[in-house]
């Protein structure tokens, strides 16, 4: 089988590997990069894995918003972990090489991932524009049950939604060039190494974007607007103080997850000669929100503070 599979290959691909080259221009030194991008990582580890312990420990974080950052947590250390491991494996050990599968694999694991972020924070918006518009009815509307179901979707769509991103990669005819100005196997880089016509990855890619992503961010507008309009009816001051204390953390999260797709995809599409700025935005944005999001959580949220002292304190007084 093995044989059979190399033969495919070598029928379909005349070039037999990729190689990641890391970031454009800074060639020389860019491994002194790879410290902070370890801090960075291992800080996104750690703190969702924290935060998924705090919420399985403390009984009253049993509410729908914290088993969506539950959600949320693991969908960012799944973001994490499809790039950190090569990354710092180009850096340290000078592993540049990649095989077309794992590249393929990895522009799949990336849009899956992104996809299932931006369908997470859908949900978390939704969750709260209940609990602030439809008070008396949210135990009702946000069941168990449905965030289930919102789960089960976003992971079905995200799934089967990028599967011809890397399935029309990896139809190209890669006949000459394999070095990949990239950290990882990005869609637009490893197309741009065809030697065929890569407009139809271009513009499926453009157009789950819009669908997928761009969906997503004109629902969670919606839900704010309506959130928004909402509280500017409240009477009181504290209820109003309240209610936007709660929108806030998912709002800063949300603000910069957006901003940096926004960013991306017209630095790529303007197809820039110096395309350092974009490679180094592509990869943060894969690492720094999976970083950032337990931290703003946890700074910004008296519940999961309250949480993790119980969780501590109880570990402590055990031992």
């Amino acid at each position: 089988m093995s044989a059979a599979f190399k033969d495919f290959n070598s029928s379909k691909f005349q070039v037999s590997e990729f190689i990641l080259m890391g970031f454009p221009g800074i060639h020389s030194w860019q491994h002194w990069l790879s410290l902070p991008m370890a801090v960075l990582y291992l800080t996104a580890i750690g703190a969702n894995v924290l935060i998924l312990i705090i919420i399985c420990q403390d009984p009253s974080l049993k509410h729908p918003m914290y088993l969506f950052l539950g959600i949320l947590s693991v969908v960012d250390m799944g973001l994490a972990t499809t790039i950190m491991p090569k990354i710092l494996a180009i850096f340290w050990f000078d592993a540049k090489a990649i095989s077309l599968p794992e590249c393929f694999a990895q522009i799949y694991a990336i849009h899956c991932f992104v996809g299932m972020e931006s369908g997470i924070f859908l949900c978390m918006a939704f969750d709260r524009y209940v609990a602030i518009c439809y008070p008396l009815r949210y135990s009702s509307i946000v069941t168990n049950s449905l965030i289930f179901k919102a789960t089960l979707f976003m992971v079905l769509r995200n799934g089967l939604f990028v599967i011809p991103v890397p399935v029309l990669a990896a139809q190209r005819n890669y006949c000459s060039r394999n070095e990949i100005e990239h950290c990882l196997c990005s869609n637009l880089g490893v197309t741009s190494l065809a030697c065929d016509d890569r407009r139809p990855n271009s513009i499926c890619q453009l157009l789950l974007a819009w669908l997928g992503m761009g969906s997503d961010l004109g629902l969670i507008i919606l839900s704010y607007t309506l959130i928004l309009r909402s509280v500017l009816r409240m009477n009181s001051a504290e209820a109003v103080s309240k209610s936007l204390s709660t929108c806030s953390s998912h709002l800063i999260l949300i603000l910069f997850f957006y901003t940096v797709v926004v960013v991306i995809s017209v630095t790529h599409l303007a197809e820039t000669k110096t395309n350092l700025i974009p490679v180094l935005l592509n990869v943060l944005h894969n690492i720094i929100p999976p970083a950032l999001n337990p931290m703003v959580y946890a700074l910004r949220t008296r519940e999961l503070r309250q949480g993790f002292q119980k969780v501590f304190c109880l570990g402590f007084q055990k031992k």
